[in-house]
């Protein structure tokens, strides 16, 4: 993700041309790379307690969602059913924890279409609160009757006066960090992944998106189906619903937009067949199938999200000569890391956006040159001192590996993950060379695709597979002060 209102804001106002540049400094099997002379294996995943989350999904997981939703305009709430597969992972597990916040949960079934109860427990105003389901022995599928809360707050509710066309309401969800538990009852967690199906029901003037397998035009009856069949963490679950239109600009690359911004967004965004294919020399198989991008309407208030096959992009990147794709490209990036291979909880949130700027660097490399990308770097490299001096070079809130417990996630989200993340990477690339470091981070994405980690298996990969017995180049790296340590190493 690239925030419009946490990151840069006062280049924003001072230097409009650069304004996305500097913002953006937001299954196929590839083949197995060789660990280097030495290395281990990396070591079975933990058990991973995130503490911004009240799921036990070491004893029942969620695998499957199938969502069916009614969207009402005029009283701003979802309202339907969810549908959950589950994993009982321990054999004496009785009951379902489910992350929720401002959820009316009116009705819980189990498979056999018989009630089960449930209990709401006390509500937190940042976690929200847990709903404890009551299981049976047999109990494979657990189906959630319930209704969202007009101030649900992974959903903007926008007036036909707020969108371009100026004719329809408009409707999106932005669920990162902990807000899908405010659109659905769900294990809210970036550890537990869930392959998905949905139905939105919406007005058939209008048409639903989501993260998912998409139509490309609407219908008359306002019903849309949509499939995930890539495992996928809660916070990726995205969906939009407006007046819009699609545009192919590649075999697998297309955006959507509305009419009156379509066909400048499909030029502007021309170039994305050639940055998945740059993506894919660089780190493997682009392995969710298609890559969209839906053009939001000017009130969206982040750069970017990288929500998977359907990246939700800010209309500020349509400057007409794209010189502002990098967005796209760090988006895309997120194909890779975060989306691929995810961090295991909200403390370790530098995995996902630090190996992301590092990732879109090298796709704008490869696309505008090293001076571009150096550019790119440099000013990012001013957004992290002036954040670091704003926080106070001691604070533990310029660490990578974050402590977060008890507080808002989205506190983690400043440039510290992003630009720390970028140079400590950067960092470890200069001291073993990039050949080196191109297949660890390649063999990184294919140890770990279509999972959960932590800055502690990075770190002992790091140590293991790409550092072992060269001292020197441990010394370069600088591993615990980068990943540890407060401020910026020396």
């Amino acid at each position: 993700m690239i925030s419009l209102t946490a990151r840069s804001a006062p280049v924003l106002l001072s230097l409009p041309l650069f304004a996305l540049v500097v913002l953006a400094a937001g299954c196929a099997t590839a083949p197995a790379t060789t660990a280097p002379a030495g290395g281990a294996a990396p070591a079975a995943a933990a058990r991973v307690d995130d503490p911004h989350s009240y799921a036990e999904p070491w004893n029942v997981a969620v695998t499957h969602l199938g969502l069916d939703l009614a969207v009402d305009f005029e009283r701003q709430v979802l309202a339907g059913r969810a549908d959950l597969t589950i994993d009982r992972r321990s054999p004496d597990a009785d009951t379902l924890i489910l992350d929720t916040r401002g959820l009316d949960v009116r009705r819980v079934t189990l498979d056999d279409g018989e009630e089960t109860t449930f209990r709401l427990g006390t509500a937190d105003p940042v976690l929200g609160a847990p709903l404890t389901i009551d299981l049976r022995p047999g109990t494979e599928v657990v189906h959630v009757e319930y209704e969202t809360s007009p101030d649900a707050a992974a959903l903007q509710w926008l007036d036909p006066a707020q969108t371009a066309g100026g004719r329809h309401p408009f409707l999106f969800s932005q669920c990162q960090a902990i807000l899908c538990r405010t659109i659905i009852p769900l294990q809210d967690t970036p550890s537990v992944r869930i392959t998905y199906e949905a139905t939105l029901r919406v007005p058939p003037e209008l048409l639903a998106v989501m993260s998912a397998e998409n139509p490309i035009s609407k219908n008359d009856t306002g019903v849309y189906t949509f499939s995930m069949p890539q495992p996928i963490p809660a916070y990726l679950l995205a969906l939009a619903v407006g007046d819009l239109e699609f545009r192919s600009v590649g075999p697998r690359t297309g955006v959507y937009a509305e009419p009156s911004v379509v066909e400048e967004a499909a030029w502007e965004l021309g170039e994305m067949e050639q940055m998945v294919e740059a993506a894919e020399r660089l780190y493997g198989p682009y392995r969710w199938g298609r890559y969209d991008v839906l053009v939001l309407p000017p009130s969206f208030p982040f750069g970017g999200m990288e929500n998977p096959r359907l990246t939700f992009a800010t209309p500020t990147i349509l400057a007409g000569d794209r010189s502002l794709v990098a967005l796209i490209a760090h988006e895309l990036g997120h194909s890779w890391s975060g989306n691929l291979v995810t961090n295991a909880t909200w403390d370790d949130f530098w995995l996902n956006e630090g190996f992301t700027v590092y990732v879109e660097r090298r796709l704008m490399e490869a696309l505008r040159g090293r001076e571009y990308s150096e550019m790119l770097a440099a000013l990012g490299r001013q957004d992290l001192e002036q954040t670091i001096a704003d926080l106070g070079a001691t604070s533990p809130d310029t660490r990578l590996h974050l402590d977060l417990e008890g507080r808002d996630p989205d506190e983690g989200m400043t440039d510290v993950a992003y630009e720390k993340g970028y140079l400590f990477l950067r960092a470890v690339e200069e001291a073993v060379g990039r050949d080196r470091w191109d297949r660890f981070l390649r063999g990184w994405f294919e140890r770990h695709a279509v999972s959960a980690v932590t800055t502690a298996t990075f770190v002992h990969e790091v140590r293991a597979l790409l550092l072992r017995g060269d001292e020197a180049a441990a010394g370069r790296a600088g591993v615990e002060a980068w990943v540890y340590g407060p401020g910026l190493p020396a």
